[in-house]
C-alpha cells in the first residue's frame, strides 16, 4: 500500500496521457504500443495481439508455487466528441475516454509494476489483461477466453469507474450484476406505390409501425413482472417523400435482460412477432438477432471474499463498503466471470464538489483522480488476502 501511495501521482500521469490520446475498439494500436513499452526491462512474460484484436496479458510469476489469478483492465475509448474543459482533453478530435478506462489501465500499470517487485512473496501467478474492444461487440474480452490463455486462472477480478459515488465507496453486487445485451435489426420490404393509392402498394411503414408496438407487449406480457427485460427500438429508418408510399423500411434495436433464461424468452417472442408481421402484412421481413455479451455473474463466494477484503481495510482513502444496484448496462467482463469464478466491482469517482455527475459516456464525463489510488489499493488488497499475505 505504501508502494501504491508513493506513485498516485505517475497513475495520475500515465491516465491523463492516455486521456489525451484515446483510440477507438479493434484500433488502440498505439495504446497497445504504450502498455507494452511500460513493461519492457521487467521480469515477466508479455504476450501481445492477444484475441481478436490488442489484447496484452503479463503474466507475473511467483516465487512459490500456488493458484493462478487473473486482473483485468481495459483500454479503449468510444466515438465521442469530448466537451470537459481538462487541460488533457481529447487530441484525436470525435474519440473520447468518456468511460473510464484511462483510468483502469493507469492504475492497473503501476499496480502490476509493484506486484512485480514484490513477486518473490506471492504463492502463484498472476496474469494481467489488458483488454481491448470492450465498448464494441463482439468485444475483445470473448476471444482472449477462447484463446485458452486464461485456461488456468483460478479466480479473475475487474473493477469499474463509476461517478455515481464519491471517492473511497467502493460498490459490490453478489450475483447476475449487470445486464446482458442482444443487437437486432429488421429489414421490412413491401412494395411502394403513390400516396393516393394504397391499394395498390403495401405499406412498409404501417408494418413496421406495428412491429414497434407490437415488441412492447414482449415485456409487459410475456416476462414474469419479477424478471428484468428490456426492449428498445432506437432506430426506424422510413424517409421518404410525403405522397409516397415506403418499399422498405429498417429497424434496429436493443435488448437487455439480466438473465439467460429471460434473453431465450424474449428472442422467442421477437422472433414469433416478426413471422406474425409477414403473415398480417404479407411483407418479407429479415431479421438480424445478435447476443453481444451475456449477462455479468459475480461469483457469490469470491465477491463475499472481495468484502470481506475490503471490510478489513485500515485505510483513510477507502471510507465505505456497500452494495449496489444492478446496472441495466452490459460489460464483457461477463465472458470471463462465465467460465472463471470471479466477480466486477465498482469504485466511486465522483468529482469533487459535484452533485449530480454526468455519467460514463456522456461528452462531459469525468473522474475524481483520487479514484485511482483507491481502485489500486482496493484490488491490492483483494491479491494479499487471496494469497494471505501481510
Amino acid at each position: 500500500m505504501r508502494m501504491l501511495q508513493d506513485r498516485k501521482d505517475e497513475m495520475i500521469e500515465i491516465r491523463r496521457y492516455l486521456h489525451e490520446h484515446p483510440e477507438l475498439s479493434f484500433q488502440e494500436e498505439k495504446t497497445a504500443q504504450y502498455i507494452e513499452d511500460f513493461y519492457k526491462g521487467k521480469d515477466v512474460e508479455v504476450q501481445t495481439n492477444v484475441g481478436n484484436g490488442y489484447g496484452i496479458i503479463v503474466t507475473i510469476k511467483g516465487g512459490k508455487p500456488g493458484d493462478t489469478i487473473g486482473l483485468r483492465a481495459d483500454f479503449d475509448a468510444l466515438p465521442i466528441v469530448e466537451e470537459t474543459d481538462v487541460p488533457f482533453k481529447s487530441k484525436n478530435e470525435g474519440v473520447m475516454h468518456a468511460c473510464g478506462h484511462d483510468a483502469h489501465t493507469a492504475y492497473m500499470l503501476i499496480l502490476a509494476d509493484c506486484l512485480i517487485q514484490l513477486k518473490e512473496q506471492i504463492p502463484g501467478t498472476i496474469k494481467i489483461i489488458h483488454q481491448h474492444a470492450e465498448e464494441t461487440p463482439p468485444g475483445g474480452a470473448k476471444s482472449i477466453v477462447e484463446s485458452g490463455i486464461l485456461d488456468d486462472l483460478n479466480a479473475v477480478y475487474g473493477v469499474h469507474v463509476f461517478p455515481t459515488d464519491p471517492v473511497g465507496v467502493i460498490g459490490y453486487r453478489s450475483g447476475y450484476a449487470m445486464a446482458g445485451r442482444t443487437y437486432f435489426k429488421l429489414v421490412i420490404q413491401g412494395s411502394g406505390g403513390h400516396g393516393s393509392s394504397p391499394h395498390l402498394a403495401n405499406d412498409s411503414i404501417v408494418a413496421g409501425s406495428h412491429f414497434v408496438t407490437a415488441v412492447q407487449t414482449v415485456v409487459s406480457r410475456r416476462l414474469d413482472p419479477f424478471e428484468v427485460g428490456v426492449v428498445t427500438i432506437g432506430s426506424f429508418d422510413g424517409k421518404g417523400a410525403f405522397n409516397v408510399i415506403k418499399d422498405s423500411v429498417t429497424l434496429e434495436g436493443d435488448v437487455r435482460y439480466m438473465a439467460t433464461e429471460t434473453q431465450e424468452k424474449i428472442d422467442k417472442e421477437i422472433h414469433r412477432i416478426v413471422g406474425g408481421i409477414e403473415a398480417e402484412f404479407g411483407v418479407k421481413c429479415e431479421l438480424t438477432y445478435t447476443p453481444d455479451y451475456p449477462p455479468l455473474y459475480n461469483d457469490p463466494k469470491i465477491t463475499e471474499a472481495v468484502v470481506a477484503s475490503l471490510e478489513s481495510m485500515n485505510d483513510p482513502d477507502i471510507k465505505d463498503v456497500i452494495e449496489f444496484p444492478k446496472f441495466s448496462g452490459s460489460e464483457d467482463f461477463s465472458y470471463y466471470a462465465a467460465k472463471i469464478p470471479g466477480t466486477f466491482f465498482y469504485i466511486g469517482c465522483k468529482p469533487k464538489g459535484v452533485e449530480q455527475a454526468y455519467f460514463n459516456h456522456h461528452p462531459k464525463f469525468d473522474i475524481d483522480e483520487d479514484s485511482l489510488l483507491v481502485a489500486a489499493k482496493a484490488v491490492g488488497q483483494v491479491v494479499c488476502d487471496y494469497y494471505a499475505l501481510d
